[in-house]
């Protein structure tokens, strides 16, 4: 069903999700107003989102026609905003830039004190210890769908460490494993891969060069908030990537979501609650 431009425009969405606030932002930048829905903050809202199938934010939506606000020209769809060609950059760049970010976040995570770990976000059931495991699944995931053809589903993203997975040398040599096999993913079959095709992904329609630049640029706006984690707890990173190493990449302005409404506290099950979110 197609919704008229007549009925309220939602944004749903929660604290540290990077999708969530290029989403917002998108819509701000355009002059849209909407009503914006902190799924953390009003539990009637997983009751809207489940009575439409829906199970992980960001969700743009109108009445019945919604869209997953991870791609952006669909949430220009049901906004109402034109939608015009966008540049990607080329997948050696972008192997690049992952390469740099995967590398900081392994750099700074040795930073974090180790009772720090099981710190959380401001206002978002996620431990430092699980932010950095999440920079580093991130890439994982891509890899999962172009090594094996793994279908990236709605709980790609919500993986945790395990117990025993959760400590500073477990996730050192996890981020590690990782850039090993993104070395050998790309050596071997980077120059040979179709960036044109589509990816097998939940969130819309999406070539696996888009693909690719959404897991460079999500773990890069990760690594901007293990940056904001370590300044909170007065640690100068070492290395402090600049603007430099985020140029060119379609990432969010801020790093962390500030909206008035998005302190409210998360109830004690959140966690096991809360929609699934990159």
């Amino acid at each position: 069903m197609t919704a008229t431009q007549s009925e309220p425009l939602k944004a749903y969405w929660q604290p540290g999700c990077s999708s969530c606030l290029r989403m917002k932002e998108f819509l701000q930048r355009h002059g849209v107003a909407f009503e914006s829905i902190n799924v953390l903050a009003d539990h009637d809202a997983f009751a809207d989102l489940a009575r439409l199938g829906i199970r992980s934010v960001p969700i743009i939506r109108r009445g019945d026609d919604w869209a997953n606000g991870q791609v952006l020209r669909d949430v220009a769809r049901i906004a109402g905003i034109q939608w015009g060609q966008t540049d990607v950059l080329p997948p050696a760049e972008l192997k690049a830039r992952l390469d740099l970010f995967q590398s900081a976040a392994r750099r700074f995570l040795g930073q974090l004190p180790v009772e720090k770990l099981a710190q959380l976000l401001p206002n978002r059931p996620r431990s430092y210890a699980s932010l950095a495991y999440h920079i580093f699944s991130i890439a994982d995931a891509f890899l999962d769908h172009e090594l094996h053809g793994t279908r990236l589903d709605e709980n790609a993203y919500n993986r945790v460490p395990r117990s025993g997975e959760d400590t500073k040398a477990a996730l050192l040599a996890y981020g590690a494993a990782v850039a090993k096999r993104l070395d050998a993913w790309y050596a071997a079959r980077g120059s040979k891969t179709d960036w044109n095709r589509r990816a097998n992904v939940y969130y819309g329609d999406q070539s696996v060069h888009e693909f690719f630049e959404r897991t460079t640029w999500h773990c890069g706006q990760h690594l901007r908030q293990f940056l904001m984690v370590l300044d909170l707890l007065g640690i100068a990173p070492r290395d402090r990537l600049g603007a430099d190493a985020f140029a060119g990449l379609p990432m969010p302005e801020k790093v962390w979501d500030d909206e008035a409404g998005a302190g409210a506290t998360a109830a004690p099950d959140a966690a096991a609650k809360s929609a699934g979110t990159p």
